[in-house]
């Protein structure tokens, strides 16, 4: 076995000190970056009792894949992170959970394999991911199914965020819209 001179020995050692320096440095460019603020429910409704927003629920489950890669790509989007967090409390709910929570004094619980408050949120049309919009008085006023890109998302946050629900039908608002993740 060959002798590594100093100066080899230094490269190495430089090589290694360059490689665990530029590691340090994604790791905390991924701690700086802007992440959704997700609450417990009651967070979001005790929230909500001082500075009313609409409540988004991503009702998810543990062995869901395209519930992850929203998690990992869409929930990640600069842009969507900004509109979530500036827009609505964000409370992601695990419709498998055994918890069991009061929501307005009625008790929900798990019955089966799935959580009554899935349930109620999706009314009854279970498929993830899945996302319930509640306005500032808390009741749904709109489900949306399936994973969605980013450009997907910021159309339907825009729609309900900002209560143009209220007035002009999806398929209308749909045809005109022009976001800013395009």
């Amino acid at each position: 076995m060959k002798k590594l001179s100093i100066s080899g020995t230094i490269v190495i050692v430089l090589c290694a000190a360059l490689v665990a320096i530029s590691s340090f440095t994604a790791i905390v460019d991924e701690l700086k970056k802007p992440q959704i603020k997700w609450m417990t429910m009651q967070e979001a409704v005790d929230a909500n009792k001082t500075v009313p927003k609409k409540i988004f629920f991503d009702v998810y489950t543990d062995w869901c894949g395209w519930c992850k890669r929203m998690d990992a790509t869409t929930f990640q989007h600069t842009q969507i992170v900004e509109y979530m967090n500036k827009n609505f409390y964000a409370v992601k709910f695990n419709a498998e959970s055994n918890k069991e929570i009061t929501i307005n004094g009625k008790k929900y619980t798990k019955k089966n394999r799935t959580h009554e408050f899935a349930v109620e949120m999706l009314q009854g049309k279970l498929s993830y991911p899945s996302f319930a919009i509640y306005d500032e008085s808390k009741s749904n006023i709109g489900i949306v199914q399936g994973f969605k890109s980013a450009q997907d998302l910021e159309k339907i946050l825009n729609y309900f965020g900002t209560n143009t629900h209220k007035k002009q039908s999806w398929v209308e608002y749909s045809k005109n819209f022009k976001g800013f993740t395009q």
